[in-house]
């Protein structure tokens, strides 16, 4: 059943149109509300579908990682739970946030002032540092029968589809598999497990709430957020974080 049920979110990927820049910009600036802040309305929308994964220097990363600490912890364990772990996460993934902070599809009060006299090459670097870290430890499973089947296998009946389709069974993200390519085949998928209750309830209640947007990865989740009531988004989280 898993089998049959991945491939939902791949193609609902698929199926957004892909438009030149400048009408992705123009039918964001139509319909953004009145008060969306001037940068998300007229930043370019970022199709990720093709992102290639990405390499840097993971000793010269650690060299700009000072600042970063003060949130994310020495060791990319955040130290307060509104924070995400940026430990074991995925470079490439880490570096198209980074990117989008830079460029203004998305903005943070913090991230949008440390990221903008980013490089390139600094972003790269930073991504690798903090890829290259030790995750945070294995807790132990909140194996509650919602947010696990939620997680695992969604619940066609009220059009969810299973979470793992992208993020992995075991929420850590595609992988590059020994005899075949990671399914789905995209780099920019973020790794969830351990992840806290409060940070994921904050991510998954933005998604429904459409106040990321910016990408096409965004697109995704916000269509799977806005299946999910405030008890699944909750035990979603406690699942994950417990993981």
């Amino acid at each position: 059943m898993n089998r049959l049920l991945f491939p939902l979110l791949p193609v609902l990927v698929l199926a957004w149109p892909t438009l030149p820049a400048h009408a992705h910009a123009q039918a964001q600036t139509e319909t953004a509300p009145a008060a969306a802040p001037a940068a998300a309305s007229s930043a370019a929308f970022l199709d990720l579908r093709g992102q290639a994964p990405i390499q840097g220097d993971a000793a010269a990363g650690a060299g700009k990682a000072t600042v970063c600490m003060a949130c994310h912890g020495p060791q990319g364990i955040a130290v307060a739970p509104n924070f995400p772990n940026l430990a074991g996460q995925s470079a490439t993934y880490l570096y198209v946030q980074l990117k989008q902070f830079h460029d203004g599809q998305r903005t943070d009060p913090v991230m949008s002032g440390q990221a903008a006299p980013l490089s390139d090459t600094d972003m790269r670097n930073l991504a690798s540092h903090f890829a290259s870290l030790a995750p945070k430890p294995a807790g132990a499973a909140d194996n509650s029968a919602r947010g696990a089947q939620l997680f695992l296998t969604g619940n066609p009946d009220r059009g969810i589809p299973p979470c793992q389709g992208c993020h992995g069974s075991d929420a850590l993200g595609p992988r590059v598999q020994p005899t075949r390519s990671p399914h789905p085949p995209w780099s920019t998928i973020p790794r969830l497990r351990g992840q806290s209750a409060i940070y994921l309830t904050k991510r998954l209640t933005d998604f429904r709430n459409g106040i990321r947007p910016g990408s096409s990865n965004t697109r995704v989740m916000e269509g799977v957020a806005r299946t999910l009531d405030d008890a699944d988004v909750q035990a979603l989280a406690a699942y994950l974080s417990s993981l």
